[in-house]
């Protein structure tokens, strides 16, 4: 599909991810164990044979970027196909950070100008699922439609949290509301848009003039624009996750460790795929026991694993037991720890006999009890955990932290521990 131009959204800090994107973009957050978030937006991407990719980024975009390199695992560095990253910078008077969604693309509207497509597909780069954009694709060219706008059903009570539309009988946008208090409707936008190229010029010309304009799509571009275009909404019915929050984050990376997962990393026609390191097979040890989890290539387990996703390089040594959490690449969890319902960022070291998430999961954590507040705890990457230590649910403790941790016998829930100071080799 050389005629679509895809634009993946990829700047956002990503403040509801706590520590885990503290660091790092939101797309360059770890999951199912050996991928990144944004390698199924660019597996759909490649899947689907859209040759043209642009990643808009912003915040901490080093390890994204790094990660991306030239493109060449989705197949965009050929002579027919390519990724290029995008980046504000000051310095150029038509240049400046990214104030919202739509003034991203806004900011680069010289490449949609300059590109040869035909439609400007719209993404985020924080969504877990595996799909060919050429169905919603053929869907906006054969309703000769303005825009589409992916759309997916939640029941109500969840709705509230996302741009909520309602549809006619034959697929067209009649209302839009952006995250109403009380939903009319279970379809919500998924963030993922098709625009024909003139009309998506036009939308952001006349929304940079708006001085009331939060330069958002789901706030400003898609309200604006209904009621004078033919925009229709694509009913997705396959696996989609928002991975923007902890819970949901946690909750994606369990759905892997199911015995018939909905989401399918290797299918053969739309195979997730990602840039790593080349890892022996993983290692199990004579005493190892691991239920209804998700083990990569080069982790070794010697002790219990059960309902949880293991990066590359993992060791669960003899006596330790992980049950529900997510162990990111490198992280060593020393005999007779234990760890439950928890997520470890990369390099983590958990001394013998250390407990992470003993206790229930009612006190919320005490700094941040908007976003971990359903009994998960979080340990920043290279924590070192002293042996022994007991460490509460809903606790966050920020990178590198390690002195700060020594001498204590326990962590209660809810706490926080951040570094003393944030030594620089953690900005990767």
């Amino acid at each position: 599909m050389n005629d679509v131009l895809a634009m993946i959204l990829a700047g956002g800090q990503g403040d509801r991810l706590s520590i885990l994107s503290e660091q790092r973009a939101k797309p360059a957050v770890i999951f199912g164990g050996q991928y990144r978030i944004i390698d199924f937006a660019l597996s759909n991407c490649a899947n689907s044979q859209i040759s043209e990719v642009a990643v808009l980024t912003q915040y901490r975009p080093r390890s994204l970027v790094n990660h991306i390199g030239a493109g060449r695992p989705w197949g965009l560095d050929t002579l027919d196909a390519r990724v290029q990253i995008l980046q504000p910078y000051l310095g150029r008077e038509d240049m400046d950070w990214y104030h919202g969604t739509a003034d991203a693309v806004y900011q680069n509207l010289y490449m949609v100008e300059e590109s040869r497509a035909r439609e400007i597909l719209i993404l985020a780069g924080d969504h877990v699922y595996s799909t060919s954009y050429r169905n919603m694709i053929a869907y906006h060219r054969t309703q000769a439609a303005d825009v589409t706008v992916a759309v997916y059903s939640v029941p109500r009570e969840e709705a509230h949290r996302y741009g909520v539309l309602d549809l006619d009988e034959a697929g067209r946008v009649m209302d839009w509301e952006e995250k109403p208090a009380n939903p009319r409707s279970p379809w919500i936008s998924m963030g993922i848009y098709v625009f024909n190229k003139d009309v998506l010029v036009e939308a952001l010309q006349a929304d940079a003039e708006d001085p009331s304009s939060r330069r958002d799509f789901g706030h400003d571009i898609i309200p604006a624009i209904y009621r004078t275009h033919r925009v229709f909404g694509y009913q997705y019915q396959e696996y989609w996750r928002d991975v923007g929050t902890v819970q949901s984050y946690w909750d994606a990376n369990m759905d892997l460790t199911q015995p018939y997962p909905e989401l399918e990393l290797n299918a053969p026609e739309r195979k997730i795929r990602t840039s790593r390191l080349t890892a022996p097979p993983a290692r199990f040890g004579s005493e190892s026991r691991v239920h209804s989890a998700l083990v990569s290539a080069g982790a070794r387990i010697d002790g219990t694993v059960e309902r949880s996703v293991v990066s590359p390089f993992a060791i669960v040594e003899e006596g330790a037991v992980v049950r529900d959490s997510i162990i990111h690449h490198g992280t060593v969890i020393g005999r007779g720890a234990r760890v439950d319902r928890a997520i470890l960022d990369k390099e983590v070291v958990v001394g013998p006999g250390a407990w992470i998430g003993y206790g229930d999961g009612d006190t919320p954590n005490e700094e941040r009890p908007d976003i971990v507040n359903t009994g998960i705890t979080i340990v920043g990457k290279r924590v070192r955990v002293p042996g022994g230590l007991r460490i509460g649910r809903n606790v966050i403790i920020g990178p590198g932290v390690d002195e700060e941790l020594r001498g204590l016998g326990e962590l209660a829930a809810g706490a926080t521990v951040m570094p003393t100071q944030m030594p620089l080799h953690l900005f990767v």
